[in-house]
């Protein structure tokens, strides 16, 4: 009897388990499918779109304005639009981004009306700046700077220059090589990289006489924070200060030709790893002319800023004394 008993309720929790298990096998299958399809439709999509919001919204054109739209545009635009071979912004294939990210060619930023910017209105460049989003509602991922943190009369700024005759933004009939963003890009852009908002209030220009403002100030608009925290895809654009590693390093660019890792350096006041043992001097030298006592200091895609002032560098090595100390030794190839 006992037997025949334990032998029906061995049974029975076979044939439970053998339930449980074709359950959750439809059910692993169920996903699985789910999973395929859905990577198989961000494959073969396009970054996102999104709703456009008319902005009436016009520049003022002055020759002050003009020439600082220009600084700010040689720090910000320039590396990544200005080709080479037409020395003028009509964009180029950037080949420092990270190869995970696909192949990617800026644009065309020209006042050019069939192939640059030409016939943009002011509105639709500043929603573009602020946000993230193109005139047509595509979303333009973080290998193109957004400028969230920067005051409403630099942003004015740069679209002066923009407007102006200066011949770096002189029409060009350049046709853009459309992008070829890698699954990564196309995932990351649906759940983790998302247009940023519009401010909400004013923001003002930083107080120049105060040198940590200044230099926080500098270092969110130059988008350091982008290349010398931890990795592009952990940046925090709304909260830089909150990106994984901010400021530690370790972010792996690329060479001028796209071939060659190059880390970027720990600039945080770490005194083993980081620039806690550099003086004032040493940094504003390395950061404007690429020279630390004498000897080459920075490496592609790091380029020195000769368009900052003595005050502006100083600034910024100001702020950084700031940051957070993080002990990340970073061995970068030899210059």
């Amino acid at each position: 009897m006992n037997s025949e008993f334990l032998i029906n309720s061995h049974r029975l929790k076979t044939a439970r388990m053998k339930k449980i298990l074709k359950y959750l096998l439809r059910f692993f299958g169920v996903v699985a499918v789910v999973l395929v399809a859905g990577a198989a439709y961000l494959n073969f999509t396009d970054i996102p779109y999104y709703e456009i919001v008319q902005q009436d919204y016009h520049a003022t054109i002055t020759p002050e304005k003009v020439e600082r739209g220009k600084k700010l545009a040689l720090i910000l635009c320039a590396n990544c639009h200005k080709n080479s071979e037409t020395g003028l912004l009509t964009g180029m294939l950037m080949r420092d981004v990270p190869k995970e990210f696909g192949a990617i060619y800026s644009q065309n930023i020209t006042q050019d009306k069939t192939y640059g910017i030409g016939s943009w209105t002011d509105g639709e460049l500043y929603f573009l700046l602020r946000t993230g989003i193109k005139r047509d509602g595509q979303y333009a991922p973080p290998y193109m700077a957004k400028i969230a943190h920067m005051a409403d009369e630099d942003v004015e700024a740069v679209i002066a220059f923009l407007r102006s005759d200066d011949p770096l933004v002189a029409a060009a009939a350049v046709a853009d090589i459309p992008c070829e963003p890698s699954f990564l890009v196309k995932f990351l852009s649906r759940v983790a990289f998302k247009p940023l908002p519009l401010p909400e209030k004013k923001i003002p220009l930083p107080d120049t006489t105060n040198l940590v403002e200044l230099g926080k100030y500098l270092t969110f608009n130059l988008d350091c924070y982008a290349c010398h925290s931890a990795d592009f895809k952990t940046m925090n654009v709304l909260e830089p200060e909150k990106s994984e590693g901010f400021m530690g390093g370790g972010n792996k660019t690329l060479d001028m030709e796209g071939k060659e890792i190059v880390p970027t350096a720990n600039i945080t006041p770490d005194k083993e790893t980081g620039i806690g043992n550099w003086t004032e001097e040493q940094f504003v030298n390395a950061l404007r002319f690429g020279l630390k006592d004498g000897e080459p200091a920075l490496r592609y895609p790091m380029m020195p800023y000769m368009q900052l002032t003595d005050h502006e560098a100083k600034a910024i090595f100001a702020y950084l004394q700031t940051v957070p100390p993080i002990k990340n030794k970073i061995e970068r190839p030899k210059l």
